[in-house]
């Protein structure tokens, strides 16, 4: 079972309009896609992790006309939306070429810093190369690599953000884990341009994530 990860790179007008607005709402981070799934109807369900302001997205998905329905979740930061929403020619184009060459996803997808979309397709890797001519207008593929596919591979690594993965590698890089500890918070948000504060809550949040799912 092969596998190829790759970044899906939308142009300004993004994936989906709805993706789009919540997409350029200066206080909601998209963090993760856990699913997304084309209807028989070619309307679409999508699970988003995000963070920030749970009005200001409630208030998109109330004000959007292609919203069907919504259900919103979380405590904290993290917010959970589970949406219904109508077709758009670019989404449903991308998602029916991926099940017309028997892709799936390992999920979550992980939203990347310039707005594109990280994901691991499983299936015959020979089956992507002749699926890139098949992308949507408006829609780069960059392909990272391809390999053998295990199960749980880097799968905890892969909920965390971009950012969450930056300072936890700084932090293993500088010694932060090592014991002795090697650095403060403060040392390492010296090193990434950031308060000790900053660093502080971002590895809180990952310990969380990640020791949660491993204790039975």
């Amino acid at each position: 079972m092969r596998y190829a990860k790759c970044i899906i790179i939308p142009d300004d007008d993004g994936l989906h309009p709805v993706d789009k607005r919540v997409a350029d709402h200066p206080d909601i981070a998209r963090d993760l896609l856990h699913n997304v799934n084309l209807l028989a109807d070619d309307t679409i369900v999508t699970l988003y992790q995000l963070s920030g302001d749970r009005v200001a997205l409630e208030a998109i998905l109330e004000e959007s006309p292609m919203v069907h329905q919504y259900q919103l979740s979380g405590s904290g930061d993290a917010i959970h939306a589970y949406m219904h929403v109508e077709a758009h020619d670019r989404l449903v184009g991308l998602l029916s070429m991926l099940r017309e060459f028997e892709f799936i996803f390992d999920t979550p997808l992980e939203f990347t810093r310039r707005g594109g979309l990280r994901v691991t397709m499983i299936g015959d890797v020979g089956s992507f190369q002749k699926a890139v001519p098949d992308v949507p207008d408006g829609i780069r593929l960059k392909l990272l690599k391809t390999g053998s596919y295990e199960p749980d591979t880097d799968r905890l690594y892969s909920q965390l953000t971009d950012r969450q993965q930056e300072i936890l590698q700084t932090a293993v890089d500088m010694g932060y884990y090592s014991v002795p500890r090697q650095v403060t918070h403060e040392d390492i948000g010296s090193e990434l341009g950031c308060t000790g504060g900053t660093v502080g809550g971002h590895l809180r949040k990952i310990e969380s994530k990640i020791l949660t799912q491993i204790v039975p």
